[in-house]
């Protein structure tokens, strides 16, 4: 984006929740034009309000043709994409005592493919913008837990990191073309997802928080929009550790057998 305020064609996915519904909330209060997208209409319709500065996109982000019928309509109605924001995805850890590959496809779905969906239904338009003369601008949420492992995140933090791995080379291949890519890598929000967590999230923030903080990188077309910096920062650190001493730490987090985290035995 040019500016922090300025007037912005923008489609935002997993918008009626968490991250999302705060950055869609803050967008429209903005003036942009924006589409949002989620699974339920009527909870688009309850965001939305009686703003006419918001597009109303339902549709499930891991059915590809849905997607690209969303761009299709994106494309009738605003022309070009100033900024596209794949926020949507999901969480379930995995329990290695009952190993279930169909978690790890679930969790992959939306998080990966959904996002991958999204850049194939938005790269023309990002595109056009481009034509016209603007700097457009693709974002994803990703997650801190793409810069390290840890217990039970083989499905969420391998699903994370794919997609930062993609962003990244997909940002090298768009360079040349004039169009940005950055990756945002929340640590902890309080969310209805993380509400479910059964496990300490230490500096966890507001969903305001981290959509001001969210906002601010955007603005700055951020590479990486990373918070709160000092947690994310010390996962950064740990990942270039040497493997087995990573190891060593990471298995201070995991549960023992009996399902009890092992900082919690007696």
């Amino acid at each position: 984006m040019t500016a922090p305020h300025a007037t912005q064609r923008i489609w935002l996915t997993g918008a009626t929740s968490g991250i999302g519904r705060a950055l869609a909330e803050r967008l429209l209060a903005q003036g942009h034009r924006v589409a949002l997208s989620a699974r339920r209409p009527e909870a688009l319709a309850e965001l939305a309000g009686d703003r006419d500065n918001a597009l109303l996109l339902p549709l499930d982000v891991t059915d590809r043709q849905a997607v690209l019928a969303a761009g299709r309509r994106l494309e009738a109605r605003f022309g070009g994409l100033d900024l596209v924001i794949l926020n949507a995805g999901t969480c379930e850890y995995l329990d290695v005592r009952d190993f279930d590959s169909a978690l790890v496809e679930r969790v992959f779905a939306p998080n990966l493919f959904g996002a991958l969906y999204g850049i194939e239904a938005a790269l023309p338009l990002l595109r056009r913008a481009r034509a016209e003369g603007g700097r457009p601008l693709l974002a994803a949420t990703s997650s801190a837990s793409a810069y390290l492992a840890l217990p039970r995140a083989e499905a969420y933090g391998a699903s994370k990191a794919a997609l930062s791995h993609f962003l990244e080379s997909l940002r090298l291949d768009l360079a040349g073309e004039g169009i940005d890519v950055s990756l945002i890598h929340p640590g902890f929000v309080k969310t209805p997802l993380t509400d479910r967590n059964d496990f300490p999230m230490p500096m966890r923030v507001s969903v305001e928080r981290a959509a001001e903080a969210i906002l601010a990188g955007l603005a700055a077309h951020r590479l990486d929009i990373h918070f709160p910096r000092r947690f994310t920062l010390l996962l950064k650190l740990l990942g270039i550790l040497p493997p087995g001493l990573r190891v060593r730490l990471g298995r201070r987090l995991a549960r023992d057998p009996h399902g009890a985290p092992r900082e919690a035995r007696s």
